[in-house]
């Protein structure tokens, strides 16, 4: 695996002057064999690996909570610690990914992911299940969307086109995890119990992911490993966490991520208490996941045109608007759709939207280091956001809940919009 050694950090660094940038020397081989091989193995090892370590537990809730005498919700907080865990160690994961590339990482944690989805299979009580989505958390930091974006970056290089394909691409494939999961595991816990269930998707995660991680991927160069070279990606980094751009990139995707997921975990519950019956409120949630890719298409498309933060902070205040008429337009099904339609453009740009950024303006060297650190705050809020937004609605209904997602969304597209100008 190769990356760019020069980054660009002054303030007339952007899409433009990357664009002509030569694709050469560490970057230049975007339509190579090998780029589209490692893009191709990364959409199959991050659609298993998010099937597996994340969507497929909504099955497991209800058996395991049966069989280890717990609540749902002692059972779901499992999740929860999985999810900051993975936070607190994204730094750590970007540093080793900058000086050393993906392949050890994500082979060691395909490793641990097998090995900690196998363990979780034989948990006996409530703590056993918490240390092995301990386990889990190690090894999604190693392993999923950060790292996997790491390595397009540092392959990719400077070319701007083939990087924003490779990431598209990658992002669209992933996008189908949880429908794939989510069914094929409700058919293995109806075949052959929970706890049989986790070991088929053990080993189908671990032999794909592991010879997949080992043998596409590659290391850094030589060059990228030398004391040289990581005093070169200190200085970009110490640069860009004393200025005010990289703040503003932090307040929009951490707003960003805890509206999109606390719309994820609240919309069909809200639908339901909006008098919409059951099965129309689980559909139109089922467009999100539809309309992350629209989303995602569009943003892509428009990126060669316009700057990448304004198109963000565009949908993101299309976001505001449809969550805080949500409230009023729900209660007829024309309303509610069109709401659901508008906040679901936004639901998978973020994903195609910060790579881009940070690139454009701090180049690729310590690319994953910086996205570590932001991961660190927008990963956390993914996990807490939904818990407060529950706990919001029981107190004092669900209309709040909707005007505090419309504020952060707004709060984020202000950012980006401050993050332009700058």
């Amino acid at each position: 695996m190769s990356s760019a050694t020069e980054p660009a950090t002054g303030p007339h660094t952007g899409p433009e002057a990357e664009a002509a940038a030569p694709a050469s020397g560490d970057g230049g081989r975007p339509r190579s064999g090998r780029g589209r091989g490692i893009v191709a193995a990364l959409a199959v090892t991050q659609t298993i690996g998010y099937g597996v370590l994340y969507y497929a537990f909504s099955v497991f809730l209800a058996p395991m909570a049966r069989d280890l005498r717990a609540s749902h919700a002692q059972i779901a907080a499992a999740l929860t610690v999985s999810i900051l865990i993975a936070a607190a160690l994204a730094p750590a994961a970007g540093r080793w990914l900058d000086a050393r590339g993906g392949r050890g990482l994500m082979t060691a944690g395909s490793i641990l992911a097998a090995v900690a989805v196998l363990a979780w299979s034989r948990v006996e009580n409530v703590w056993q299940l918490y240390a092995a989505f301990a386990a889990i958390g190690v090894a999604c930091a190693m392993v999923l969307y950060e790292a996997a974006f790491a390595v397009i970056v540092a392959w990719y290089g400077t070319d701007q086109k083939g990087r924003a394909g490779a990431i598209l691409a990658l992002t669209i494939v992933a996008g189908f995890a949880s429908a794939i999961f989510i069914p094929l595991t409700g058919l293995l816990v109806d075949a052959y119990g929970w706890r049989q269930a986790l070991i088929v998707l053990a080993l189908l995660y671990g032999l794909s992911a592991i010879p997949l991680h080992l043998l596409v991927l590659r290391r850094r160069p030589a060059a990228a490993r030398t004391p040289a070279a990581a005093a070169d990606r200190a200085e970009i980094v110490q640069a860009a966490v004393r200025r005010r751009p990289f703040w503003l990139l932090v307040i929009a995707f951490t707003a960003n991520g805890g509206a999109v997921a606390t719309i994820a975990v609240v919309l069909v519950t809200y639908l339901i208490h909006l008098g919409h019956s059951p099965v129309l409120a689980a559909a139109l949630a089922g467009l999100l996941g539809v309309l992350s890719v629209t989303g995602r298409l569009i943003t892509t498309g428009l990126q060669a045109r316009l700057p990448a933060a304004l198109i963000a902070a565009a949908i993101f205040a299309l976001q505001g608007v449809a969550a805080l008429l949500l409230p009023l337009a729900g209660r007829s099904v024309a309303g509610a759709i069109g709401c659901v339609l508008a906040f679901g453009l936004g639901f998978g740009i973020a994903s195609i939207t910060l790579p881009h950024l940070l690139v454009a303006r701090y180049g690729t060297a310590a690319y994953a280091t910086l996205s570590g650190r932001i991961a660190v705050f927008s990963v956390a809020d993914k996990a807490l956001a939904p818990l407060g937004a529950v706990a919001l609605a029981q107190v004092v209904g669900y209309p709040p809940v909707m005007a505090a997602v419309a504020a952060v969304c707004v709060i984020a597209a202000g950012a980006l919009v401050a993050y332009h100008r700058l």
